[in-house]
């Protein structure tokens, strides 16, 4: 049975297609899927202006209308094109603008110039999707089981695909919404955000707490049937020597002290490449970070508001994770120290599900329970420069470039963000950014030697 065919069987969505044949579970739950994700990239639209979807802010974000087109692109790509007979392309030119990386797939236009299409137009796009949902339907509707079992493969890997692209939908979106002087709000915080903040600061909070982990062989990397990339494989065993976990990753107020301590104009803690960084990007705080009337401010999506001291830090650089760690007299832990100390944990947390789109803050109680927010609210930078696991081959084709193609000059997180989705974390996936890269939800754990 498909890994996803136990827990998509019963979504409502199933119900909403009358043509499938009668007793076809396994069909009925990987279209009630296919739909579920492609459903939910809509709802992350919904508030969205046509204007709002065409928008490229630097190179590294894509306009929303991009994202929508280009996962749909990959489901006419790898699917309907290899195995829909007599199936072709309505806007063939699509091939071309909508393309992301895969060489093998095709020419592509250049990253850096999607801002600059207007047509065809947002409504265009999500027509496009429409077109290449139908003839997904009908495609898995009539499938039988030889085809099926070629197809399932690919259409899970396209949920995934699509499931990464909402994150960067969110956090692409709100690069584009802090250009704006008028900062506008992606969604209301309901929470009233402002009296949490107030009622914080009578609260006496915890200091970060460090757990300490014994030296073991541990196995490293993904196992079993369900889903996972290919860079979390081949599963292998690692020595993992003694260290110190801290129960909780750095916050706000935290890494304020490194700031006022002028962590920003100390090069004895920067890393040559960060210190030569912060000098030419003029850094002085996080992305998003503002002091307005002595006091930090951020932008967040539901708009600018005072910094919560006790959230979790966001938005830093690899570099700036390491300035603090050394600051801090401690370090970055390695991925497989992250993965041997989250094996017991559970994958619960703030995800882009909850719709916060924001890193929420620890209460007192929670702070006392061992490892805390391990998976959601930030990506946890690791020290771990993102290379192949030994045994590592890329698949051939064109999808054998998705990992693969990029173990240069990057870092590995892990533990997934509050704009990832619960269904798309393991203790196993592996994330990765250039070192200076900080538009994404990425924050600090710390973790230690032996005392």
């Amino acid at each position: 049975m498909s890994p996803v065919s136990a827990e998509a069987a019963t979504d409502p969505v199933a119900a909403k297609k009358p043509h499938l044949r009668a007793g076809s579970g396994r069909i009925e739950g990987l279209l009630a899927r296919f739909h579920q994700i492609r459903d939910f990239t809509s709802a992350l639209c919904a508030g969205l202006e046509p204007e709002d979807c065409v928008v490229q802010s630097i190179p590294d974000v894509s306009p929303t209308k991009w994202h929508l087109a280009h996962t749909t692109w990959f489901f006419e790509t790898f699917i309907l094109k290899k195995f829909s007979p007599g199936y072709r392309s309505e806007i063939p030119q699509y091939a071309y603008l909508f393309n992301s990386y895969y060489n093998a797939a095709g020419d592509m236009h250049q990253r850096d110039l999607r801002g600059l299409i207007s047509r065809p137009t947002v409504r265009e796009a999500k027509r496009y999707r429409a077109s290449i949902d139908s003839h997904i339907d009908n495609l898995l509707s009539k499938a039988d089981e030889k085809l099926l079992d070629e197809i399932e493969r690919i259409l899970i890997l396209g949920f995934h695909h699509e499931q990464q692209h909402q994150e960067l939908l969110v956090t692409d979106i709100k690069h584009v919404f802090a250009q704006n002087p008028l900062y506008p709000v992606f969604r209301e915080d309901t929470a009233r955000h402002s009296e949490r903040i107030e009622e914080r600061r009578s609260t006496d909070y915890r200091p970060n707490r460090f757990l300490d982990f014994e030296e073991t062989i541990v196995a490293i990397g993904h196992e079993g049937r369900g889903f996972a990339y290919d860079n979390e494989g081949p599963r292998h065993r690692a020595l993992v020597q003694a260290f110190s976990l801290a129960s909780r990753p750095v916050t706000n107020g935290e890494y304020m002290a490194f700031i006022e301590d002028n962590g920003y104009v100390r090069p004895e803690v920067w890393l040559s490449l960060g210190w030569m960084t912060v000098n030419e990007q003029r850094w002085e705080a996080p992305l998003y970070w503002k002091k307005h009337d002595g006091r930090w401010w951020n932008f967040t999506l539901s708009g600018f508001r005072p910094v919560d001291e006790s959230e979790p830090v966001t938005h830093v650089s690899y570099f700036e994770a390491d300035a603090y760690a050394n600051w801090a007299g401690a370090r970055l832990a390695t991925e497989f120290e992250w993965e041997r100390a989250a094996l017991d944990c559970p994958i619960e947390g703030n995800f882009v599900d909850d719709e916060n789109f924001h890193p929420r803050a620890l209460s007192n109680s929670e702070n006392n329970k061992g490892l805390r927010q391990m998976f959601g609210d930030v990506w946890e930078w690791t020290r771990s420069a993102y290379s192949p696991y030994p045994g590592y081959r890329a698949a051939p084709g064109a999808l054998g470039e998705y990992n693969g193609k990029f173990m240069c000059n990057q870092y590995v997180l892990r533990g997934g963000s509050c704009a990832t989705s619960r269904s798309h974390i393991r203790r196993t996936y592996r994330n990765f950014f250039q070192p200076e890269k900080r538009w994404q939800f990425t924050g600090i754990r710390l973790a230690r030697d032996p005392q």
